[in-house]
């Protein structure tokens, strides 16, 4: 099932308030955040076919 836009915000606002400061802590924080931004953003790294393959997210 595909998420929402609204659903994709809302998850990534959420997980947004859960960062620390501490860059390791942070760390798969961030990276849940910035797979979330690229499906909202429709976005997928260049020269890749698959969807994340390029950037190993």
């Amino acid at each position: 099932m595909e998420l929402t836009k609204e659903q994709l915000e809302v998850q990534i606002a959420d997980l947004n308030g859960k960062l620390t400061g501490d860059m390791f802590s942070d760390m798969d924080i961030k990276d849940e955040i910035h797979n979330l931004t690229m499906k909202l953003n429709g976005v997928k790294p260049m020269d890749s076919s698959f969807d994340c393959v390029g950037c190993g997210s």
